[in-house]
């Protein structure tokens, strides 16, 4: 067993973990953050895929107390707040990308990592970005699609803090 202390979407937790225990079963089981779905159970799907340290992990085959001392972002706390969704979120509702849905907190998690190192995307690199997650029903068009409406609003959201600054 392992005492490890991590932030989960702004919050400190410290627990413990078995030795080799998959980050997703600490969210999952002990924390009750079900909005990280299980997949294949060998991070080849994407479904489990949280941000560690910003980066998107897939949490199924990352060991937990690998994690001691660093922040994670589940799909529970991609959101700004409770009354707000996250511009990906919000463009995912917008475009109608989910069918089955299974898979979007997933793709969700790596849309988000990507819009933040790479606000203007191309289609290579979103195909790049997202290539390790999978869509059982087939919404890839949609998924791009949405990826590109959330760098919109991105930049939407991001144009009055330019504009205050070139103001100053």
């Amino acid at each position: 067993m392992s005492d490890i202390e991590v932030l989960i979407n702004g919050k400190t937790h410290q627990i413990s973990v078995e030795d080799g225990t998959p980050l997703l079963w600490v969210l999952r089981e002990q924390l009750m953050m079900t909005g990280t779905k299980f997949g294949c159970g060998l991070g080849l799907c994407g479904a489990c895929t949280v941000h560690l340290d910003g980066n998107p992990v897939r949490s199924c085959s990352y060991p937990a107390q690998l994690a001691n001392g660093r922040k994670i972002t589940t799909i529970e706390g991609l959101a700004p707040s409770d009354d707000e969704l996250h511009p990906v979120q919000q463009a995912w509702l917008e475009m109608n990308t989910p069918q089955c849905g299974y898979c979007q907190s997933g793709q969700i998690m790596s849309a988000a990592a990507l819009l933040a190192s790479n606000p203007q995307p191309n289609d290579g690199e979103i195909d790049a970005a997202m290539s390790g997650n999978l869509c059982r029903c087939g919404t890839y068009p949609r998924i791009r699609k949405a990826i590109y409406h959330a760098a919109a609003l991105l930049a939407v959201e991001a144009a009055p803090l330019a504009s205050e600054e070139v103001q100053k």
